[in-house]
Formats: C-alpha cells, sequence, structure tokens
C-alpha cells in the first residue's frame, strides 16, 4: 500500500529533468507543494502583507491535493 507522500521523490526529479505532465502524473501535489515552499521562502526575505492568509490557503490546497490523490490511489 503507498502512503501520502509515496512518488514525491520522483516526481521532483521528473520535474528537474523537464518532464512536467510526468512530474504531476506521479505525484499531482508537486506544484501546490513547489508554491506553498517558494511563496515560504519569499516570504522569508520580505514579508507580504497578507503572508499569513496565503501560506494558509496554499498549506489546506497541498494537503487537500495530496489527500485526494491517496484516495484516488486507494480506489483504484
Amino acid at each position: 500500500m503507498d502512503c501520502p507522500g509515496c512518488g514525491l521523490q520522483r516526481s521532483a526529479l521528473l520535474l528537474s529533468h523537464g518532464e512536467f505532465l510526468a512530474a504531476f502524473k506521479m505525484y499531482p501535489a508537486i506544484y501546490p507543494l513547489g508554491l506553498l515552499f517558494s511563496f515560504l521562502l519569499a516570504n522569508n526575505f520580505g514579508k507580504f502583507k497578507h503572508g499569513n492568509q496565503i501560506t494558509i490557503v496554499l498549506s489546506i490546497l497541498s494537503v487537500s491535493t495530496i489527500l485526494i490523490n491517496y484516495f484516488y490511489k486507494l480506489l483504484q
């Protein structure tokens, strides 16, 4: 049985090789997680006005994508 994080490293490797669609198919949460970590890094250097709210929304989006993908794999 796969865990909710299975495929993350392979997806990151595919992404680093420029295979964007294959990375998404491997682990759909790679893009929301990338957005979240990019925003957290940017917010660390320059504070955004609504940084906390943006962080919460991106976190919810990432967790939702991970859980939807996990349950989808379970049902297959």
